[in-house]
Formats: structure tokens, sequence, C-alpha cells
């Protein structure tokens, strides 16, 4: 793999959005009526000792609040009515989240040949931005109106490529959604996963058809939508990468997506971000990189990816944390979780047939958060445009005796409003028991990033620790006892915080 190059500085451009004091009003009460029932309280189980002095909370910031963001959350398959979005609203706007990956459903929106109904799609796209989000939409998936043979009611993976007619379909219907949602939403993803065998039928993955596919698409879009910017391909695999942007990709699209999921978020994902950036380098590309689409399990034996292991709601939580820190420390521009709630999957005639992936934020069963959904929201108020990364060394060491390998850490550091915050955490398997450690800190105190009172962030509680042993000499600081775990822990500066 060549040098890993910062393609991603910037932040993607979501703004506040609209949203009316009825509304607001509205999350209020929802909230205020679920803290009343004692869920609220109830985030993860921390990873610091009773020992450090808790000095406060993270503060929740609502979306509204924030001006821009690279941390967005998926509002995917209600092309396919896999769950009710309404329920969702109030904790998607306190969530914190500034974006929000929506598929468009093309049997949904033309259920008749020539005839549109795009109301379902309008208020999801009104109530996010409404909110605070801004959505982003993946264009998809076939209709059996030109593709009959497609297997299942909603044509999931169905590419319109067998006729004419279903080209000619696929670009009328292009065209008509972007002259409709074209001053809402600028950012177009072409397809979903066309490198794998269920979501680009009926043909084998290729590449070379995928690339004519978007030249097909992609100025229909551009021609309806002043300032649109077309993402793709949304897939992992390296080769089917590669070769998509050696077949001509990189001049058809403005932002790189990509998936990934792994059982333990960071194996193996910094060498293939830095082959991804490699790629693009080859032909000359700066390209950001989105990852659109990775989501983590709550519970076992349910459907979708890593449903094979013994999750829990607790394990997702940490998982989150990893997820959403490795991409913040590899810089790329957006960082998406899939998803803001269980999934039931539909039988042939649209209603649910049992199987969850219960991958959500939220409870499928009740629209109530679980501990995955308070840990990502505290990463929301600490890690939007404000929070910058910084390359800033910190010092490891062992402080319970213990052999610690340094190469075995994963560190990141940022600077947020002219101070330092450092996040560290070991990334080993979260299948496997937790090993908590005890470690000692060091870190220089450049220009720009001062650290004055040092405190030690929880985003597993959103709880604030005071560091009253830390000590400052001209070399920077030393932060001695602190712990280490399976789960990013953060050191800022306390002003960073409100607490």
């Amino acid at each position: 793999m060549g040098k890993t190059r910062n393609h991603a500085a910037s932040v993607p451009d979501a703004g506040a959005g609209p949203s009316s004091m009825s509304r607001r009003s509205f999350v209020r009460r929802s909230l205020g009526a679920a803290a009343g029932a004692g869920w609220l309280s109830a985030p993860a189980r921390g990873d610091v000792p009773a020992a450090l002095e808790v000095v406060g909370k993270v503060k929740p910031r609502p979306a509204a609040s924030i001006a821009a963001s690279p941390l967005g959350v998926g509002f995917e398959t209600l092309d396919r009515k896999m769950f009710e979005p309404e329920p969702c609203y109030p904790f998607l706007a306190e969530l914190g989240a500034k974006w929000a990956r929506v598929q468009t459903g093309w049997c949904r929106c033309e259920p008749a040949r020539g005839e549109y109904d795009f109301a379902w799609l309008e208020a999801i796209v009104d109530r996010l931005r409404g909110i605070g989000i801004q959505p982003w939409f993946n264009l998809g998936y076939g209709n059996r109106l030109y593709t009959p043979e497609a297997t299942n009611q909603f044509a999931v993976g169905w590419v319109p490529l067998g006729s004419d007619e279903a080209r000619r379909a696929w670009l009328r219907f292009v065209r008509t959604l972007a002259e409709r949602f074209g001053d809402r939403v600028k950012h177009w993803e072409i397809w979903n996963e066309p490198n794998h065998r269920n979501f680009w039928k009926p043909y084998p993955a290729d590449p070379a058809q995928y690339v004519d596919f978007v030249r097909m698409t992609a100025p229909v879009i551009r021609q309806a939508v002043p300032g649109a910017r077309i993402v793709g391909p949304a897939v992992w695999g390296p080769s089917y990468f590669k070769e998509c942007f050696d077949l001509g990709l990189g001049d058809l699209v403005d932002k790189v997506s990509y998936h990934w999921y792994r059982a333990s978020p960071e194996h193996g994902y910094e060498a293939a971000v830095a082959g991804c950036r490699e790629v693009l380098a080859q032909h000359g590309l700066q390209r950001p990189l989105w990852q659109g689409e990775s989501g983590c399990p709550s519970q076992p034996a349910g459907a979708g990816a890593l449903a094979k292991y013994p999750w829990t709601e607790a394990l997702q939580a940490r998982w989150v944390v990893r997820r959403t820190l490795s991409d913040l420390r590899l810089r790329v521009e957006l960082s998406s979780y899939f998803h803001a709630v269980d999934m039931l999957y539909p039988n042939e005639d649209g209603t649910p047939d049992g199987r969850l992936n219960p991958k959500g934020l939220l409870r499928r069963s009740d629209y109530t958060p679980k501990p995955a959904y308070f840990a990502y929201q505290c990463l929301c108020a600490l890690f939007d445009a404000e929070t910058q990364w910084a390359d800033r060394p910190l010092e490891i060491s062992a402080a319970d005796g213990l052999p610690l390998e340094p190469s075995a850490l994963w560190t990141a550091a940022f600077v947020r409003r002219g101070r330092a915050l450092y996040a560290y955490w070991l990334p080993a398997d979260l299948r496997e028991p937790l090993k908590r450690r005890t470690v000692d800190l060091a870190m220089p105190e450049p220009s720009g990033a001062a650290l004055d009172a040092p405190v030690l962030i929880d985003p597993l509680t959103s709880t604030v620790h005071g560091l009253g042993r830390a000590t400052r000499s001209h070399r920077g600081w030393r932060i001695p006892a602190v712990p280490l775990s399976d789960c990013p822990l953060i050191v800022t500066d306390r002003s960073v915080v409100e607490v």
C-alpha cells in the first residue's frame, strides 16, 4: 500500500435546515415523556473506575444546533417499509448527527407506468431537514413494471439493464426524481453494493457494467440538479473498487463511498483506507472518502451482516464508538452509522416476515434508544466540524506492571476550539472477555492546542471525570494511572465540555 493521503480535511456542508417551534416542542415533549419512563438514565456501563471523580456530563447537542459535521446515520430501507419513520424523528433530532442516507425506492415511487407518487419520500426529506439533518440519496433499486423477472415485490437489487424500455424508464425516473428533490438534496449515490450478488441482479458483478450504468445516470442528475455531487461506488472489495476507477469512475463521481463490516472495526482498516487512497492517487484524483454504511447488531441470531456473532446491546455501543473514532482518526470525510432503528424484513406481499436486522440505535419493538444511541450522541456532541484531526503524539506506557505493546494501541489526536483532544483504545476482539488495563499517558502541549484542566471522558456514559493527579511541565502533561480498555476514552480540556 502507498502512503495514506489526507484528502478528507474538509467537512461536508450540511446546514442546520429549518425547524419550526411546534416541531421543537414536539421533540422536547417526546423526550421528556421518555425520560419519565426511565430509559434516558440508562446508558451503557462505562469503563472508568469509581475512584476517578465525576465532574459532569457531556451535554447532548441537537442536530439543529450544529452547523456542520462529518457524522451521519442510516435511514435506509423505507422503500421496503422496514420500519416506521415517524417515531424516530424526536430521537434523531436530539442525536446530533447531521446526515442521513435515504434510499429512493423506484418501485415505491412509480407504482404504475408513468405515474409517480413521491409523497412518502417528500415526508422523509422534509422531516429530516426540519430537525436539522441533511438527507443524501442512495439511488435504486429496480421496478417490476420494467424488470418483471424480479423475484421480490420491491425489486431489490434488480438492475434496469435488460431492455431499452427498462433503461429509458430508469432515466425518466431519475430525471423526475432529480427535478423534484434537487432543491433539497445535493448528494446522489448511484446504486448500492453493485459488487454483491444480491444487489446486481440478474447479472454477475461486473465493474465495467456498473461504470457504464453510472455514466448513463450521472448526467441526468447533473442536468436537473445545479451543484449536484455524485457519490459511488458504495462497495467494498479491493479488486472491484480498483477496476471501477481503472475504467473511469473517478471522472464521474465527486465523493467516493465504501462500506466496511467487521466484527472488530479496526481489523485491516487502516491499510484498506490507504489502499483506496492509493488507487485514487494512481489516477491523479483527489476525492473525499465517505464511509457510507457500517453497523453492528445488538443481539445474536438476527439477519444481515455480522449476524453470526453473540452480540449484546452493550457490545454494540462499544463497537459504535470504535467504528466512529476509527473513521475520524483516518480523516474520512463522512462516517455514517447503519442504522437509525432495527429493521424488519418484508414478505413477498410487503408484510413483515419476522426476520430482524438489529443494528439500529433505536429498538424496533418500541422505538426506544439503546446504549449505542447515547454513545453516538456523545460523539456527535464532541466531533462536529469544529473538531479537526491533528498530527500530535500521545505516549502510553503500562502502569499495572503487565506487558503492553504500544504499536497494538490506536490513538487519535484532534483540536477543538483551540484545545487538545486525544482518544486512545486497545482494538481487541469484542467477542472476547474484556481485560481492562491501567496506563500512564504523556502528551506534549504544542501551541494552539492547550490543556489547562485535563479531564477524561467515557463516551459510553458521557461522563466527565477529573484528573487530579495530572502534572504539567515544560515537556507537556503526564497523567498517571488512567484506564485503558477496548473502547475509546477521551482526554481533553474541561473547557471543551459543559459540565
